[in-house]
């Protein structure tokens, strides 16, 4: 089987996992959003007290021990930390700030443009707009650095760390936060949804599917087969949408976004520009994280920080109204701060 037929295999399994948690209780349009979940899950541990916001997404474990585990059988598994962790941790922080202000992360972006949110198509522009600053960096010599290897104790921490929290999760959940309203409130059963996210994990390490690289790779080096699974996604989605009524073509009345444009279209900006400074959007970290780089479970920490510091700090979009005065001003510090760094480590590598 060729590459492209692989990866847009992998897209088609990751669009009909979407329809599926949704038609079995997740948001819709959000059947896979990797920076909601992760905001989600800061929330179920108490790292912010939003109450609409708060359950703990068992998708986020089945991704990374999906990636873990297909990693370690075909030899993939491979520790390693050491390539500028604190920098990751505040990239990670800014791309959670520009998800979080459009509310959705690449993927989302994705599934809400197959749900027919004409709202994320501004925010498709933006996302390349950010990857296209990123491939300037990128071509002058922008890096974190190399990662060196790491024990295998370093490499595991983030997977062992997932699974615990997992089980805690079903042995102890009165120590966790529960949404009784909104998108936190709303979730398929914990078996699906970790059946999903393992089906997913599995998937996108095996082709190294990622949003951001797929852009990203068109422009550089003219190669689209990470495009495929970005296209297949919507495609099956698309499907999935239309044959369960779903789908609503517009800007208004979609299910949690805003319209807002110019802040869909720098809060993508922002993540599409940290996504190529990370070497991968939020899905392709966890993956990374699963396969035994630390490095990558600093960005996810970050992406933790970064959604427990929004909603504390009111710097969320809000659905329908958009984000207030905070999130507008994040949005562009976030931004700020990114070039700040792609500047630094690109005239470094210059010197």
């Amino acid at each position: 089987m060729s590459e492209r037929i692989r990866v847009a295999a992998a897209g088609a399994v990751i669009g009909l996992a979407a329809v599926l948690l949704v038609g079995f209780g997740n948001p819709q349009n959000m059947g896979f959003c990797i920076a909601c979940f992760i905001r989600d899950q800061a929330g179920a541990l108490r790292l912010h007290t939003a109450p609409i916001v708060q359950y703990f997404r068992p998708e986020i474990v089945g991704i990374v021990l999906g990636s873990f585990a297909i990693s370690v059988i075909h030899g993939d598994f491979r520790p390693r930390s050491g390539s500028s962790p604190v920098l990751r941790f505040l990239i990670g922080f800014a791309v959670m700030v520009g998800a979080l202000v459009f509310l959705g992360c690449p993927l989302r972006m994705v599934l809400r443009l197959a749900g027919g949110d004409l709202n994320a198509l501004v925010a498709l522009l933006g996302f390349i707009a950010g990857i296209g600053i990123g491939c300037v960096f990128l071509s002058r010599g922008f890096s974190l650095g190399r990662a060196g290897q790491a024990s295998g104790v370093e490499g595991t921490a983030f997977p062992a760390s997932m699974t615990f929290l997992f089980v805690l999760f079903l042995a102890v959940p009165a120590l966790f936060a529960f949404s009784s309203s909104g998108p936190g409130s709303m979730h398929a059963p914990v078996a699906i949804s970790l059946a999903a996210g393992l089906a997913v994990g599995i998937a996108a390490e095996r082709t190294r599917l990622c949003m951001a690289g797929g852009i990203r790779d068109i422009i550089l080096i003219r190669d689209f087969t990470l495009l495929g699974g970005f296209a297949a996604i919507f495609i099956a989605a698309l499907i999935g949408n239309l044959a369960t009524g779903r789908f609503s073509l517009g800007f208004a009345d979609q299910p949690v976004s805003h319209s807002m444009h110019l802040w869909n279209f720098l809060g993508m900006l922002a993540v599409g520009l940290g996504s190529v400074m990370l070497g991968g959007c939020p899905l392709r970290q966890l993956i990374l994280a699963g396969e035994g780089s630390s490095d990558s479970a600093c960005a996810v920490l970050g992406m933790a920080a970064g959604a427990a510091f929004a909603h504390n700090f009111s710097l969320a979009a809000s659905a329908g109204t958009g984000p207030g005065t905070n999130g507008k001003v994040a949005v562009v510090i976030a931004i700020i701060m990114l070039l700040a760094i792609a500047a630094a480590r690109t005239a470094r590598r210059e010197s």
